[in-house]
């Protein structure tokens, strides 16, 4: 059986000022803490269930060091190993629990640049009462702070290496299957919105020809629950001093959406909701065409061009 990727679990990210990048995302956005350990902050959404969707660390620029992908199976972490090295690529093994909440993981560098962590053993922690919900089937207590997102939603990132090996490799290689695509007339795939699960993309993943560095990571998404918890995330953006886009809505994945940026680590986050599933096994990916990339970005609102996606990006 071949092996198989779950869900996304987490990103690591740092930051070139810990006390903005900390009081951002536990304070506005809103976020939990779950362990702080040395000078890393661990936290997650009120909804999600791992021990962590982001780990926060200083660093001497804003830089994401790795994201996380869970497997189905814990004997899938081996097999991908297996997998991998006989492709050539260089495994790192990580020991259990490393990272804070993750047992024992693979690293190793993507085609796009991107570095990847694979790992399926968790440690859930306990929640305290004063956090805790009365409903079994959630974590923390819902709007207990900030804009309050439910879970992580997806993540976006940018690559200038060779788009045939990258877009390939996710598929063959990891499993992703490509629901939505800007695509030009002779096949070469723009962007690609990929995804393991129901959801329209777990990670997009954009194209270009030159970039500062072969990796970038474009963004983080939260998912909240409803365009009203949107409305209410741009009050509070504002009365926090924060510029942001939006909000508006993707013609791609047909969600709505706020994009605002750490001004710590200068990562950007969207906050995300709305959108469709995917449940259908003989899904065909649906086809942009670059002359319609403006329409895909944006269906209504804040116009998303080219330029402004690409810009800022941080590196990965």
């Amino acid at each position: 059986m071949n092996p198989k990727i779950a869900t996304l679990g987490y990103v690591s990210l740092q930051t070139s000022d810990m006390e903005t990048s900390v009081n951002f995302f536990q304070e506005v956005i809103g976020l939990e803490c779950t362990n702080k350990i040395g000078d890393s902050y661990y936290f997650r959404a009120w909804g999600d269930f791992e021990h962590h969707s982001l780990v926060l660390s200083p660093g001497e620029t804003g830089k994401v060091t790795h994201f996380g992908l869970r497997t189905k199976r814990k004997e899938d972490v081996e097999l991908f190993e297996q997998q991998l090295s006989a492709k050539g690529y260089e495994i790192e093994n990580v020991p259990a629990w490393t990272t804070a909440g993750i047992g024992e993981a693979i690293r190793f560098t993507a085609p796009s640049g991107h570095r990847i962590e694979l790992y399926y053993d968790i440690q859930r922690p306990q929640v305290e009462d004063s956090r805790k919900s009365v409903l079994k089937n959630q974590t923390y207590k819902s709007w207990a702070k900030g804009i309050s997102p439910r879970r992580l939603d997806h993540i976006n990132i940018h690559t200038s290496a060779d788009a045939k090996s990258v877009y390939a490799f996710f598929v063959d290689e990891l499993g992703f299957r490509i629901n939505e695509c800007i695509q030009e007339e002779d096949g070469a795939l723009l962007a690609g919105w990929m995804s393991v699960t129901e959801l329209v993309h777990d990670i997009a993943l954009v194209t270009h020809k030159k970039l500062e560095t072969t990796a970038r990571f474009h963004h983080i998404s939260y998912w909240l629950d409803d365009v009203g918890d949107i409305l209410r995330a741009a009050d509070i953006l504002k009365e926090s001093k924060l510029q942001f886009i939006g909000p508006g809505k993707h013609s791609i994945s047909q969600a709505t959406y706020l994009y605002v940026i750490d001004p710590g680590s200068g990562c950007r986050v969207e906050l995300f909701t709305g959108g469709y599933l995917i449940f259908e096994p003989d899904w065909e990916t649906v086809v942009w065409r670059p002359e319609e990339r403006k329409l895909g970005n944006t269906f209504w609102g804040d116009s998303i061009t080219g330029n402004e996606l690409i810009l800022p990006t941080i590196e990965a």
